[in-house]
């Protein structure tokens, strides 16, 4: 069975920082480009940060403060999330995609940021 579950979601002081992990089993990550989503209420969901074949993208809304990484021995990967704003309060999503067209969600982790 293929799983993405998400954790580390939660609440947090602006300016503060969260890690997201994202733990897959039933395939191995490091066959497959990673990616982080967030989806705030009455929006869109937005791209985040995308992590394969060697390199590393990021949305101009989190460049500079997020950073995506994996851990392919932990079949894991992580959103590291500094200087939070409130506009950054979302569902937190980890997304899996193949070159032959698997393409896998993970059910979503909450973070808000609130003082």
């Amino acid at each position: 069975q293929v799983l993405l579950v998400e954790s580390g979601g939660g609440l947090v002081q602006p300016g503060g920082s969260l890690r997201l992990s994202c733990a897959a089993s039933g395939f191995t990550i490091s066959s497959y480009t990673m990616r982080w989503y967030r989806q705030a209420p009455g929006k869109e969901r937005e791209l985040l940060a995308a992590s394969g074949g060697g390199t590393k993208n990021y949305a101009d809304s989190v460049k500079g403060r997020f950073t995506i990484s994996r851990d392919n021995a932990k079949n894991t990967v992580y959103l590291q999330m500094n200087s939070l704003k409130p506009e950054d309060t979302a569902v937190y999503y980890c997304f899996a995609r193949s070159g032959w067209g698997d393409n896998y969600w993970g059910q979503g982790t909450q973070v808000t940021v609130s003082s």
